[in-house]
């Protein structure tokens, strides 16, 4: 017997319906209760059917509803349905996949996928076979259903229909879908090429087994009229070539030619569908295509971003949906390299994306941008001859749309062609600047961000060539009307703050004045941005910034906005950062700030830790709390020790520090530990007497953390223990065995990142300085890679306590260098100029090698030196 509705029970369904599209939040809590309610009565899934597919007088988004509440509880509670339920609901789907209504029948068709990835494909045989056979009906809507569902069931379960668990469907679903390739419905055939996309880049055997149909299928789709279809042959294109680029070689000139043409698509959605191809195909090795690149390029610039055509905005408060989340970067302790600029300092790992952010969304503009980026860095200078004759009419060309194109192409190719745009530099930076004060505002933006891609070169010419001009207008800009333009010139003043490091501190006082003018002026977002570029400043200029006059301009405001936000706000971030970057320049310039800020900042740990407390304890009761708070904080805390030195000394006796940042250092999120690991190791560095007493709970914690599958975290308790050790002396003794071991491994693992390699060396020497009875018997399993990793650091303090330790350890264990004792020597040599007493120490070690083994063999075993090793050890150390 067929299940039926009652009457009453059906109104009441219906009424919940009705009731649930309603806009009131009061109405709505109500009805998600009788929801509950109701899921407590087997059969209400069979209503929630029964108006879906059944109740055809009914409006369409009601009926839908029904569905999308029903495919909620499938969700949920599946598992629970009584087999006569579940057997209903399915054989109702399968009734209705052609309903008249395109809603209805999507509807049906995502309640299908959500039964059938809840284990049921295996449990629901007559599925598959069924739709596949409908296919063929002679009812379009029957067929579209049907269709849509096959996709939708191929979308979130394409692993499970390749595998032997089903018996392999996709032999009999592949060949089928190509059939309608050729279908005379647009609907149809767009499903049919999404269908078998699912399956390209997961290799499915069905697939590899009729690739040539299917490629043959998707030429012959090419210029389809319906712009969904060229879409979906433009994915397939795509991804055939990230897995099966041999199959389109043969055909490569004549795809490339299709896909120039797809990027100028009257619809924008296939256009960005074709600009993806050529970043894909700038990243296979096989590249050498001859194609029309001048044509690429006009068609990548054939359309400019319009609707940022705003001249004057400044005084319009920021829509606050517009403002990303800003993602705080943890602290990462590394050290400065040979051929470095700048001061020695902290930087990321991660280089930071410097794309033109102002045109937020993934647009053509941005894609074909990225795609002639990509490409600049494939083909290097071939690119730039196709490039010049189409960039030199762009470049100087009288309509303003179309100058602004040819200014992004000069700023997206600046990485790749940088060697052979050097030439025309001199003459296209001036016409850059003078762009600066284009009257359009897009055009003005572009040119900062384009600007910023050449501030390398701009900054090795004289600085009053280009340096100054371009400074004086760059801080013109920060000050626009236009909030675009404030955006990218804030952006590209501190990438040029970045690569002119102290080349800026004659102009420091114009600087100051301008960015804290800024500060009155800006709405929300841009503020945002505007601390990055004070940040950036102070860590550009360095102890330079500490002098009284720069410290007047800049503290005030900054101390204004730091007392206005609440504790809760966001915007802390970063303000925090820019902060810390602050408190580090100015050193004892910060000290008069120093109090409440330290304070608020312990005050940030606190309440986060407590908040974190309640929550693991009462989930039900409480949130979890926003950990980029304490991460923050303690980032901050790492800067005014850095900063403050000796003077941090009296802020932390009143202070719990030591406590909070003993639960930090066990936090369970990774970027926590890695900003307390930093913070230990500068307050060992500025006031070791309250670090000293906790050193027996702390070195276990330190040791755990010697992980490198968390690269940062490792990396800053490597340091910390480093720092450590050099305060503790022989008292290190107790502790080297929990760490040595994790050190010696790390330095041998492949891969690892040069910055952990570098600072896990420089803390085996610190150990071995201070303990070298402990370390020095493992001298052989490390000194190849210690060597190594150290060579190319700049001479400096670490540098100096590790090599220290490394001769200490030689003198105690000689026979541990001698099969790598050439490594030894080059690393000798990549000092500069080290102390006089380090000097003697390397002095005495290579003579009493090259006397241990004679003069003889010692000429043998330096013939294998490269001549500039030779030159350098014969000239310093006289072997």
């Amino acid at each position: 017997m067929e299940w039926q509705p009652d009457e009453q029970g059906l109104q009441q369904v219906l009424h919940l319906l009705k009731d649930s599209q309603s806009p009131n939040t009061a109405t709505q809590r109500a009805v998600q209760e009788k929801l509950e309610q109701l899921n407590q009565f087997p059969d209400f899934n069979n209503y929630l059917i029964f108006v879906l597919t059944r109740l055809k007088t009914e409006d369409e988004p009601t009926r839908s509803l029904s569905g999308l509440i029903l495919k909620n509880n499938v969700k949920v509670h599946y598992q629970n349905f009584p087999p006569a339920v579940a057997h209903f609901i399915k054989q109702e789907c399968l009734n209705n996949i052609g309903d008249p209504s395109p809603l209805i029948r999507a509807t049906i068709g995502i309640l299908i996928t959500t039964i059938s990835t809840k284990g049921e494909l295996q449990t629901w045989p007559e599925l598959l076979p069924q739709l596949c056979n409908m296919l063929n009906s002679e009812d379009y809507n029957i067929c579209e259903g049907s269709f849509g569902a096959l996709q939708k069931i191929c979308e979130d379960s394409s692993e499970l229909l390749d595998s032997d668990a089903l018996n392999r469907p996709l032999n009999i679903m592949i060949p089928k879908f190509l059939q309608f390739f050729k279908h005379c419905s647009p609907k149809i055939r767009s499903h049919a090429v999404a269908c078998v996309n699912q399956f390209i880049i997961g290799r499915a055997q069905a697939l590899m087994d009729n690739i040539d149909t299917f490629i043959e299928c998707l030429f012959a789709l090419a210029t389809d009229e319906d712009s969904e279809v060229r879409k979906n042959v433009c994915r397939a294109l795509v991804m055939l070539l990230e897995v099966r680029v041999d199959r389109l070689i043969p055909h490569m000139r004549s795809i490339v030619e299709y896909m120039l043409q797809r990027t100028q698509d009257p619809d924008e959605n296939v256009a960005l569908e074709a600009c993806e191809f050529w970043l894909t195909l700038a990243e296979q090795p096989i590249l050498t295509v001859p194609f029309s690149r001048r044509s690429l390029i006009k068609s990548a610039f054939a359309s400019v971003d319009k609707h940022g055509d705003v001249e004057e905005d400044e005084a319009v408060p920021d829509n606050e949906q517009d403002i990303k989340p800003r993602f705080h970067k943890s602290r990462t302790v590394t050290l400065r390299h040979e051929g470095d600029e700048g001061e020695e300092g902290e930087e990321s790992d991660e280089d930071d994306d410097d794309d033109d952010d102002s045109l937020s969304d993934w647009n053509l503009r941005k894609c074909s941008a990225a795609a002639l980026d990509v490409l600049a860095n494939v083909f290097r200078d071939e690119l730039l001859p196709h490039l010049l004759p189409v960039l030199k009419e762009l470049l100087f060309h009288p309509e303003w749309v179309v100058k602004e194109s040819g200014i992004l192409v000069l700023g997206a190719i600046a990485e790749g062609c940088m060697q052979d745009m050097v030439l025309y530099l001199p003459e296209l930076i001036p016409h850059l600047i003078q762009c600066l004060s284009d009257k359009k505002a897009l055009v003005r933006s572009i040119a900062c961000w384009t600007l910023s891609r050449y501030a390398h070169w701009v900054v090795s010419q004289p600085p009053d060539s280009y340096l100054k001009p371009l400074m004086t207008e760059l801080l013109k800009r920060i000050l626009d009307s236009n909030k675009r333009v404030q955006e990218a010139a804030c952006s590209a003043f501190a990438t040029l703050e970045e690569e002119a490091c102290t080349e800026l501190v004659p102009y420091l006082s114009f600087i100051l004045d301008t960015l804290v003018f800024a500060f009155s002026k800006y709405q929300h977002k841009n503020l945002l941005i505007l601390y990055d570029a004070i940040g950036t400043l102070a860590d550009s200029v360095g102890h330079h910034l500490n002098q009284p006059e720069y410290i007047q301009k800049l503290m005030p405001p900054l101390i204004q906005k730091w007392n206005e936000l609440k504790d809760e706000d966001k915007d802390l971030f970063p303000l925090l950062e820019c902060l810390s970057s602050v408190a580090t320049a100015l050193q004892s310039g910060f000290l008069p700030y120093c109090e409440p800020v330290y304070q608020r900042c312990v005050t940030l740990v606190q309440k986060n830790l407590a908040q974190a407390m309640m929550y693991t304890q009462h989930p039900d009761q409480y949130e979890a709390p926003d950990k980029d708070f304490m991460i923050v904080a303690l980032d901050l805390l790492s800067g005014l020790a850095e900063g403050l030195g000796a003077h941090v000394e009296q802020l932390v006796t009143r202070s719990n520090i030591m406590t909070l940042l003993f639960q930090c250092m066990q936090d369970t999120m990774p970027e926590v530990r890695q900003s307390s690991f930093a913070l230990l190791g500068d307050l060992t560095k500025a006031c070791f007497l309250h670090v000293k007493p906790c050193i027996a709970e702390l070195m276990p914690v330190l040791g755990l953390n010697l992980n490198p599958e968390f690269i940062s975290v490792c990396n800053n308790a490597t340091w910390a223990i480093g720092e450590i050790a050099m305060q503790m002396g022989m008292e290190m003794q107790p502790f080297v065995a929990l760490v040595l071991n994790n050190l010696v491994e790390i330095i041998n693992r492949p891969n690892t990142p040069k910055t952990l390699l570098e600072n896990t060396a420089i803390t085996i020497g610190r150990l071995g300085y201070v303990c070298p009875q402990e370390v020095a018997p493992m001298l052989p399993q490390f000194i190849r890679p210690w060597c190594t990793s150290l060579r190319n650091i700049r001479d400096n303090e670490e540098k100096d306590s590790a090599f220290r330790g490394i001769c200490v350890m030689i003198g105690v264990n000689p026979g541990g260098v001698v099969q790598d004792f050439i490594f030894f020597c080059d690393a000798v040599a990549s000092w500069v100029n080290p102390k006089d007493d380090l000097r003697d120490m390397f002095y005495k070690i290579l003579h009493g090698f090259k006397d241990q083994v004679g003069e003889d063999n010692w000429q043998q075993f330096s013939e294998q030196f490269p001549p500039l090793l030779k030159e350098r050890l014969s000239a310093c150390y006289g072997v």
